[in-house]
């Protein structure tokens, strides 16, 4: 293996075998903000966000963001391995967090060391977020007002070294039809579940005017019911709950007012915050990776990126079917790949920027 590689699995090593679960990285921000202070580098720590710049920053220049996440979620019930216990088998590395984002953060890692104090024609600056797994507010949407002069970004997320382009959003509405009880016998009373039903339908055949070229159409599920108390009482309240994949053709408000004035149930959104995200295929971001070998494609989970309001790439080592399951592993091979491409973008970027 490389240097840069063997680094990169034993810092992987040391995240997994640190406990780091969404909302309680205490430990994994210590541990890295160690391993930048033992090369001489500075670091400002934000709650559990850790943020390093290139030795050469210079403030009002353009700067790429480098981003991935040391959170991880909690370990399935069905793991038949010690999920703290980093396992080097066969040149694949078990344990929580390998894939999801470990890999794709070591390997941003050893990018951003490699590039610290050489010329480019940008500036660096490296993120590693806490939080990522359940948006919270500590997380990156607490330290964006501290990045300085961002102006693009790699988010670093396990995507097999292809080019996500764009991401949908999510909002979660909680709907309630509201009636009158009355008998069930008599036939009194106004029926919630009856409006509820046909809010329903509406959610199943309901056509936005605009399309994303990119995203397609904004996409509605209804996933959950509660109504009624016994039999023989008409309902008064039904309250149901409608996952919205939103796209670029609308803001996240303005999906939740056409929806408001469609149905008859009062329709409250848990959250705006996560908006749908598209880099164009011409951003130099995109070019660079392309010329790397990575093909664009459209990603169906969230992450960060979400979060930013900059162009945005989302790229990294590991699979994504591997996130969030019992036994997670990255290959090594992918991690030492990973850095490879990634460094491949950065020198093919400082190209197109006229390094």
């Amino acid at each position: 293996m490389k240097p840069a590689t063997n680094q990169a699995l034993e810092l992987l090593r040391r995240l997994i075998a640190t406990p780091s679960h969404t909302r309680d990285e205490g430990a994994t921000a210590d541990l890295l903000c160690a391993f930048f202070e033992e090369r001489g580098i500075a670091v400002e720590r934000l709650h559990n966000n850790i943020i390093v710049r290139s030795k050469g920053y210079q403030a009002g220049r353009k700067t790429l963001l480098l981003n991935s996440h040391h959170d991880t979620v909690r370990p399935a019930a069905s793991y038949t391995r010690n999920p703290y216990a980093p396992t080097l088998e066969e040149g694949v590395l078990y344990g929580l967090g390998a894939n999801d984002a470990g890999a794709s953060l070591v390997a941003l890692i050893e990018l951003f060391l490699a590039y610290y104090d050489r010329a480019l024609p940008f500036n660096l600056q490296l993120l590693l977020s806490a939080e990522e797994e359940c948006g919270g507010e500590h997380g990156i949407r607490a330290c964006y007002d501290h990045l300085q002069d961002v102006e693009m970004a790699i988010v670093g997320e396990p995507t097999s070294m292809q080019a996500a382009i764009a991401e949908p959003g999510l909002v979660v509405l909680d709907c309630e039809a509201k009636g009158r009880s009355g008998h069930a016998a008599r036939g009194e009373g106004v029926n919630a579940l009856y409006i509820a039903l046909d809010d329903i339908q509406q959610v199943r055949t309901f056509q936005f005017e605009h399309t994303s070229a990119i995203l397609g159409p904004v996409r509605m599920t209804a996933t959950m019911i509660n109504c009624g108390t016994q039999h023989n009482v008409v309902p008064d309240s039904c309250r149901f709950v409608v996952d919205v994949r939103t796209t670029d053709a609308y803001t996240n408000e303005e999906v939740v007012e056409l929806l408001r004035a469609a149905l008859q149930s009062e329709v409250t959104p848990r959250s705006t915050r996560i908006r749908a995200s598209v880099i164009d295929k011409q951003h130099p971001l995109v070019r660079a990776a392309v010329k790397a070998g990575a093909k664009p494609f459209i990603s169906t989970t969230t992450s960060d990126r979400t979060l930013m309001p900059i162009p945005a790439l989302k790229i990294g080592p590991g699979d994504s079917a591997r996130s969030h399951t019992a036994d997670e592993y990255v290959l090594v091979e992918e991690i030492e790949q990973g850095i490879a491409t990634y460094v491949e973008i950065i020198e093919n970027l400082a190209q197109l920027y006229g390094n």
